[in-house]
């Protein structure tokens, strides 16, 4: 019992079956979800007779992040719930309270996320379905998170039925963390790494004649619109995101060794997230065939990601090799202001060494100066990335859009992903969007 009620405590009652809750909604007010520049993301407003209501003053553009707080809750109405429901007001206002058969007031909570960035990701996004994440790779901290279709949680009751029903859109799942995607390209850092970790500095002896097509018995690998690009060294293979050169490194590449540098790159396995979110999969052992390493290798056959998987390993990258815990909560307030509990940065693990992240780094910003990334060569901010466009069905031009990259001018550092549901080639599609929130940050 002691364990449950200290430790265990917040997450039991935070449990949507708990009808405990119910109770807490008799006594509290529920408290307002804020912007990290405290912008009202959510708040409860009581009418003169006492009725209240969940109110969202922006509507759509934070629907899976912020959530809802009926029907069951998602996003930080979920993940806060507690403390939503929970009031430290001072003892005498809450004595005061208790005596008349009033309501107190719930403790606020203060995001990471930034209105602005936000706005500017849901803008480039426009119609599309996907997802795009913006979060600082030095702190963890999570400034933006997307995903459409999405829903006005405003009319969550009335629209509840309909949204239930929507199967193929799901507007109520949070594709940022829990939408499982073929990596395409994006998927080449991590055959990249694995190469780098195997061959250390030989990588730069590496050499390889792309003539648009790669053959292993009855597999058949082709470059992005049958490309011819030649004879190509590693830089250029990442770079121009060459899938043939790609599948012959996977084929050198051990198996077994493989394996690890996905394990250690969070593969196969929870991620560090307060979020429901899904584990991405690469099904590659020592028994792989070479069928399935090299359709791993370039992101294709059955390997699955999350865009917030991409997203944190791309910030380890920028982060010199640390990958420092993603959060979305900066601090628990009163509804008066005062301070409750504060959440600062911390580091998760270190995903590779310093003078790995700063190969990888290196492969990245080449993709911009004269590879796929080109598209951003030209902006004020120094930046890298790399692009994908990830088949998903038998026909090949049926393909994911993604984009993942970091950027810094001065001390400012961030990193955005993207990836947009059958739009196309991440250099026509992804890019743009990328560049429309990394020029809302900067400029």
């Amino acid at each position: 019992l002691l364990y449950f009620l200290t430790f265990q405590g917040e997450q039991i009652i935070n449990n949507t079956y708990n009808t405990r809750q119910e109770l807490f909604e008799k006594k509290v007010v529920r408290g307002s979800i804020l912007s990290r520049d405290h912008q009202i993301l959510a708040q409860t407003v009581v009418t003169p007779d006492q009725t209240e209501k969940r109110v969202y003053p922006f509507n759509n553009l934070f629907a899976q992040v912020v959530g809802y707080s009926t029907h069951g809750n998602i996003g930080i109405e979920q993940m806060k719930n507690f403390s939503l429901l929970h009031s430290n007001v001072y003892i005498g206002e809450w004595i005061d309270h208790t005596i008349h058969d009033e309501k107190n007031i719930g403790d606020h909570i203060v995001s990471t996320l930034d209105v602005a960035l936000q706005q500017a990701a849901y803008d480039a996004l426009g119609a599309y379905k996907g997802a795009v994440i913006a979060m600082d790779p030095a702190t963890g901290e999570i400034l933006a998170m997307v995903s459409k279709p999405d829903f006005d949680p405003n009319l969550i009751n009335e629209q509840w039925d309909q949204l239930q029903l929507e199967s193929e859109d799901s507007p109520l799942i949070n594709r940022a963390t829990q939408g499982l995607y073929p990596g395409g390209s994006t998927f080449k850092i991590i055959t990249a790494y694995a190469y780098l970790k195997q061959h250390q500095n030989q990588f730069q002896d590496y050499s390889y004649t792309c003539n648009g097509i790669l053959k292993d018995g009855e597999n058949e690998i082709h470059c992005y619109h049958n490309t011819k690009h030649g004879q190509v060294n590693f830089i250029d293979s990442f770079a121009q995101s060459c899938n043939t050169s790609f599948a012959n490194i996977g084929i050198s590449l051990e198996r077994s060794k493989f394996q690890t540098t996905c394990d250690e790159l969070l593969f196969n396995q929870a991620l560090p997230i307060d979020l429901p979110s899904n584990k991405s999969f690469v099904p590659i052992d020592q028994t792989s065939t070479n069928e399935d390493v090299i359709q791993a290798a370039i992101g294709q056959g059955k390997t699955l990601v999350t865009p917030m998987h991409i997203a944190l390993i791309t910030s380890a990258i920028a982060n010199d090799g640390i990958l420092m815990k993603p959060y979305l909560i900066q601090k628990i307030e009163s509804y008066k202001g005062d301070e409750v509990e504060s959440f600062s940065s911390k580091e998760y693990k270190e995903l590779m060494t310093k003078e790995e992240s700063a190969i990888m780094q290196e492969l990245m910003y080449e993709v911009v100066r004269t590879g796929t990334g080109k598209k951003l060569n030209e902006a004020s901010y120094t930046v890298g990335g790399k692009t994908g466009s990830a088949e998903y069905s038998n026909q090949t031009k049926d393909s994911h859009a993604w984009f993942t990259g970091f950027a810094a001018d001065g001390n400012k550092n961030i990193v955005v992903t993207v990836v947009v549901e059958g739009a196309g080639s991440g250099s026509e599609y992804a890019v743009p969007i990328a560049k429309r929130v990394f020029d809302s940050y900067f400029n």
